[in-house]
């Protein structure tokens, strides 16, 4: 009824293919990719860390207090103002999409929806704003 002769050396060759898989690739570190700083700013509207880990929640507050709830006041913090907003907040300090959003969504295969109703800056005219 069962032909275990030919199933249970292909789950051998199943379970030895997936270890195979698994511990080839243990151990190895995966280097975090590099991003362009931007340039004269040292702070951000919240810690590295913390921008590295959760921006995007940030962003999604914003958007929900900006667009949805109308609170369009500035944040301050340790006495510099920033908006609450992508383009006139994020993007005066970092000035190229493609140095510094794209390196990290395109290394994370995250693929956010920013840029379906933002327009992407472009980096020679944001460095001529910021001077």
């Amino acid at each position: 009824m069962y032909d275990a002769g030919k199933i249970i050396p292909g789950l051998i060759i199943f379970v030895g293919l997936m270890l195979f898989a698994i511990f080839n690739n243990a151990g190895s570190k995966v280097e975090a990719p590099k991003l362009e700083k931007p340039v004269g700013v040292k702070e951000c509207v919240k810690p590295v860390k913390y921008m590295k880990e959760s921006h995007m929640e940030l962003l999604n507050v914003w958007r929900d207090e900006v667009i949805r709830e109308g609170k369009r006041e500035m944040i301050e913090v340790e006495g510099k103002l920033y908006e609450k907003s992508l383009q006139n907040g994020c993007m005066r300090c970092h000035t190229s999409k493609k140095k510094f959003c794209d390196v990290c969504h395109e290394f994370a295969s995250v693929y956010p929806y920013c840029w379906d109703c933002h327009v992407a800056p472009q980096a020679d005219m944001a460095l001529q704003e910021a001077k």
